[in-house]
């Protein structure tokens, strides 16, 4: 369930995808985001979100990887996941908890 303070990033630009994964170039903006986290894909039809979760397996800043970003950073990252191929510039994933 995701909350006010839960981790948001938006996608600046999706460098390389497959069906599965994607690195892409992100800007965190709300709460702090962690590798090994999961997302929702905000859709653009309200405030409905994509089932399937995404999992951010790296963040990397300045050439050197870290554990977390949080706003107004930028990075460049690593998703996988079922649903990872939609990923596309603009949307915004939400973090969420799986297996709750």
């Amino acid at each position: 369930m995701a909350d006010s303070t839960a981790g948001k990033l938006q996608i600046y630009e999706v460098e390389e995808s497959t069906a599965t994964a994607a690195t892409c170039i992100v800007r965190c903006v709300a709460g702090v985001v962690r590798t090994g986290q999961h997302f929702s894909i905000d859709s653009d039809a309200g405030s409905n979100m994509i089932a399937a979760p995404v999992t951010l397996d790296w963040i990397n800043r300045y050439d050197r990887l870290v554990d977390f970003i949080d706003p107004p950073h930028s990075a460049k990252v690593h998703m996988s996941g079922e649903v990872v191929g939609t990923l596309e510039r603009g949307a915004t994933l939400t973090a969420i908890t799986v297996g709750e």
